[in-house]
């Protein structure tokens, strides 16, 4: 799929992140568990860009569910970028979806899934609504 693909919602947040090396396996291939790491600095990436408070002392967002499917490996060096797209939004969660992507060849699809957040009370865990910021955000 390219940028450009009509099947593919418009992303909420499109970053480049680095392939470090030691983010390797014996391989040569990016390990599985940094896919998780990148995916996680892209969405701290989208939500830190937010104007306004999408969380405070209070509220928290916590991850509920994850899911990745591994499409290609990322060998080193590579180049790619990172799209997040809103699947759904609740009155406390929301659930976004991404795409690791070759930044030179957005055919290349490393990677996609999504995962949901849930905004709870600090104290208590209790779930409490998703912030007015990420509601603007995502268009709800």
């Amino acid at each position: 799929m390219s940028h450009d693909d009509t099947t593919t919602p418009k992303p909420l947040f499109i970053t480049p992140m680095d392939v470090r090396w030691q983010d390797l396996d014996a391989y040569n291939h990016v390990n599985n568990s940094n896919y998780l790491v990148y995916l996680q600095e892209a969405r701290l990436k989208w939500l830190q860009d937010l104007p306004g408070k999408w969380y405070s002392p209070e509220a928290a967002p916590v991850m509920a569910h994850s899911e990745i499917n591994y499409r290609l490996p990322i060998e080193w060096p590579a180049n790619v970028e990172i799209e997040l797209y809103l699947n759904r939004l609740g009155t406390s969660s929301m659930t976004i979806g991404h795409r690791i992507l070759d930044a030179d060849d957005a055919t290349r699809i490393h990677a996609d899934g999504s995962v949901t957040m849930v905004w709870i009370d600090t104290k208590t865990g209790r779930p409490v609504p998703v912030p007015q910021a990420v509601k603007d955000a995502v268009g709800a």
